[in-house]
């Protein structure tokens, strides 16, 4: 449905649905169609997205117009952690 590509950093134990713009993502999933408008915020290379209980974290190594969500559960960009000072 959308461009994006992902690597997993961190999983759950158990079986997770990714969905990217609405349609789930994985090996062998094709899925022609346009991703669904309520799926539609797109994702940025480079950022981190994770589940409200941070078990699930993946990286964005592609950007594509569909949302991310697991389980129908709708992923957030995961917050920088500030680096400690160095004088």
């Amino acid at each position: 449905v959308c461009s994006t590509e992902l690597m997993v950093i961190a999983a759950p134990d158990g079986d997770v649905e990714i969905t990217c713009g609405g349609s789930p993502m994985g090996d062998g999933v094709t899925n022609g169609g346009a991703v669904d408008p309520g799926h539609a915020e797109g994702t940025a290379i480079g950022k981190r997205y994770v589940n409200a209980d941070g078990s699930l974290e993946v990286l964005c190594v592609k950007a594509g117009e569909g949302s991310l969500a697991a389980d129908g559960d709708a992923l957030a960009v995961k917050d920088a952690k500030k680096l400690p000072k160095t004088d």
